[in-house]
């Protein structure tokens, strides 16, 4: 019983610990600036690491730059700090 109290208790701390370092990569649609598609989420727990301060940022806006350097590419991709909002 003890080892299941433990259980359930060191989920639910782990669980309080958000990370606020989420960035979410959206894309317009084809044709239709106004749409916001979401791509991915970049929520890596890097917040033990302060050397990796903006590991999601930093990697959400690669992603960006790589999509949108394609060649025939004509929607625009973009970074939101935060995860996924409709």
């Amino acid at each position: 019983m003890k080892i299941l109290l433990i259980s359930i208790l060191a989920t639910l701390s782990l669980t309080a610990c958000g990370n606020d370092d989420i960035y979410t990569l959206y894309r317009t649609g084809v044709g239709l600036p106004e749409l916001r598609i979401h791509i991915a989420t970049f929520d890596s727990d890097d917040s033990r690491d302060a050397k990796f301060k903006t590991y999601n940022q930093d990697n959400c806006q690669i992603a960006a730059q790589l999509f949108q350097s394609q060649p025939n590419v004509s929607t625009k991709y973009w970074c939101e700090k935060g995860a996924y909002k409709k």
